[in-house]
């Protein structure tokens, strides 16, 4: 089948690649001419592990290419997925200007005679499968009304382990009534599902819905955890034991019930809020929404009154070497990681900076300048600092040298924003060593 996915962003480029490992002959447009030279030349523009194995057999092998034209991408497609951005607005509802200035261009470019889906793989907000039907219908210059379905595919890839996500789903979810469009996606989704996950067919709105409830389901269950670890802070209770405890009830399940310094990304974040703008216009209150994102704006900066605590409430010329820069491990996505937050709480505090992250940096770079320093590894980051912070749980912090961690300190004092350290081991070593929900390991 051939294929055009529009946007070559993460999740375009993740649809595109698993489409094309699976035989289909995937074609993929973006804009940004220098994004598709550098595609186009073999050069991967994202990191996502497993991606580029997959990437640059299916480019060898002639079943993925790239282009800035959207008229020879479409030509012959049975399937157009639109993988676009949708950036929050000020108010915080999703922007769909990408989504809808696409959909005007394919109303000019489709024709009576070639059936297509129209597939709205970004995350979107309810109702915007019947907008880009319209936006597609009015801007036609042939009457394509029976040429085309719009429908809805929410993805649920988890950055990190994207590919496995999309190569062997929990679900499929599709929104569409349209039997044409229902039969094509049952063919295309086939190579995914031979392990029995379900393919799930519901009307449009319920599947758009779909993707920002179960999002904003994920971020409450973080949310709740870390109100939890507040508390435990506060009555001297243990958060990892708490954690294994309800996490054992099948009801409530292990996952997702890490607390932290708050979630980031390029999902939870957005989804939340727009979820709740999207409450709000059709007049309803959506309190719990309201609370996680409170929460976990606070819950971002939680490390600091602990750190200005040990430093007698003055970090002013202190130095803080931070581990970890991306939202979370195994990508090097930026977005809402929160230690941009806390960079920007030591920065205006009047200390300095060094940080390390595996993948992150370059990213980082763009943001941040020169305003902070940058290692090429995780040790230099520790040179002439007064203390370290972790923000990541890259696999490669956890288990480091705490002889050379000693060393480099100018003071034996670790703030874990990601609870990687046994609270016992911390005290053996002679660290001061405060995390989240747990007690406070401090030195005579």
């Amino acid at each position: 089948m051939k294929i055009a996915v529009i946007g070559t962003g993460y999740v375009g480029l993740v649809t595109g690649t698993c489409f094309a490992e699976t035989g289909n002959n995937v074609v993929c447009v973006d804009i940004d001419n220098d994004k598709v030279t550098k595609l186009s030349g073999g050069q991967i523009t994202i990191f996502e592990p497993g991606l580029e194995k997959l990437f640059l057999r299916n480019q060898k092998e002639g079943r993925l290419t790239f282009t800035t034209n959207i008229e020879e991408a479409i030509q012959d497609a049975k399937v157009i997925f639109l993988a676009l951005p949708t950036p929050p607005g000020e108010d915080g509802s999703a922007d769909l200007s990408y989504i809808l200035n696409v959909a005007s261009q394919l109303g000019k470019l489709l024709t009576p005679k070639d059936y297509k889906v129209i597939i709205d793989k970004s995350t979107v907000p309810v109702g915007t499968a019947e907008k880009v039907n319209n936006a597609i219908l009015s801007n036609a210059t042939t009457n394509i009304e029976h040429s085309f379905d719009v429908i809805s595919n929410p993805e649920f890839l988890r950055e990190g382990v994207a590919v496995e996500d999309f190569m062997k789903p929990d679900r499929v979810v599709i929104g569409t009534t349209s039997e044409k469009a229902i039969k094509l996606m049952n063919e295309l989704y086939a190579p995914f599902v031979r392990q029995g996950n379900p393919i799930i067919f519901m009307d449009e709105k319920s599947a758009e819905l779909t993707k920002y409830a179960a999002n904003s389901f994920l971020a409450v269950k973080i949310t709740f955890m870390n109100e939890i670890a507040q508390l435990c802070e506060r009555l001297g209770a243990d958060v990892d034991m708490v954690r294994k405890g309800i996490g054992s009830d099948e009801r409530i399940g292990k996952r997702f019930l890490f607390p932290g310094i708050g979630y980031g990304g390029s999902c939870f974040p957005k989804d939340v809020q727009a979820l709740s703008k999207s409450s709000t216009e059709v007049n309803y209150d959506f309190k719990i929404l309201e609370a996680v994102m409170e929460v976990n704006e606070l819950q971002k900066v939680h490390l600091m009154p602990k750190v200005k605590n040990y430093f007698k409430e003055n970090i002013q010329g202190k130095h803080f070497a931070i581990w970890g820069l991306a939202f979370k491990p195994n990508t090097d996505d930026i977005r809402e990681a929160p230690a941009f937050y806390m960079i920007e709480h030591l920065l205006k505090n009047g200390a300095t900076v060094t940080a390390f992250d595996p993948e992150a940096m370059e990213n980082s770079k763009k943001i941040l300048g020169n305003t902070i320093q940058f290692c090429d590894n995780q040790y230099d980051a520790l040179k002439n600092a007064d203390a370290l912070i972790i923000a990541t749980e890259w696999n490669e912090f956890r288990a480091p040298d705490f002889d050379k961690i000693s060393s480099l300190l100018k003071n034996k004092a670790i703030f874990d924003g990601r609870n990687l350290f046994d609270l016992l081991l911390m005290k053996q070593l002679g660290f001061h060593y405060e995390s989240v929900g747990r007690k406070s390991i401090t030195q005579a």
